[in-house]
Order: C-alpha cells, then structure tokens, then sequence
C-alpha cells in the first residue's frame, strides 16, 4: 500500500504561485511514477502533470505547460508541484497519485493510489 499526502494549497491571487508538496509512504518511493490531477467544481477530474520514477521524464497537460513544472525528491519521498502564473481556471481540488508503471500517465485509472486532495483557490 502506498499513502499520499498533499499539501500546500491555499488562495492565491491572479498571476501568483503555489507550490504543492506530496509525501509518499509504504513504498520504495523511486519505483513510483507520479501524477497531478485536478477537480474543479461541477467538471470531471482532469490530467494536469505526470513524473517518471526516475525524475527523467514528464508529461504535462497543455493547459499548464509553461507555467507548471512537477519536480521530485525520491530522497524525500516527496513531489512537488510549482504553479506560477496562476489564473482563476486553476482553481480545483489538486490531488496527487501513483502507480508502479509508467502506462499512460495521463490516464487517472492508470494510478493505484490517490492522495485526499488539497484546494488550490485563484481569485481574479
């Protein structure tokens, strides 16, 4: 079993940053590809950025490439998620998950694990 653990989210102005942090537990950290997802209200969960188990390579959705950049510590046991420039579509629930592959990371039923979500607010 793996636990993920979000954190960092918050409210935050146009045009500002986040940075999401996600802890992982219950497994070799380095063997898990990792993802972000997000859920804004009333739409579906959507894909946003996925990182391979070794940090090599990364996927991101085109609503946030440029502006996003997923990073991980597998001495920490830990991924982040730096969000700049910030608009107001990017408010959701951001929850962080995992799988043991690399299969198709932008397919969330690919993932194993999920984390409980952490609410990123953008105001305009």
């Amino acid at each position: 079993q793996v636990q993920l653990a979000e954190s960092g989210g918050g409210l935050v102005q146009a045009g500002g940053s986040l940075r999401l942090s996600c802890a992982a537990s219950g497994r070799t950290f380095s063997t898990l590809s990792m993802g972000w997802f997000r859920q804004a209200p009333g739409k579906e969960r959507e894909f946003v950025v996925a990182i391979s188990w070794s940090g090599d390579t990364t996927v991101y959705s085109d609503s946030v490439k440029g502006r996003f950049t997923i990073s991980r510590d597998n001495a920490k046991n830990t991924v982040y998620l730096q969000m700049n420039s910030l608009k107001a579509e990017d408010t959701a629930v951001y929850y962080c998950a995992a799988q043991g592959r690399w299969t198709t990371p932008v397919s969330q039923r690919n993932y194993a694990y999920w984390g409980q979500g952490t609410q990123v607010t953008v105001s305009s």
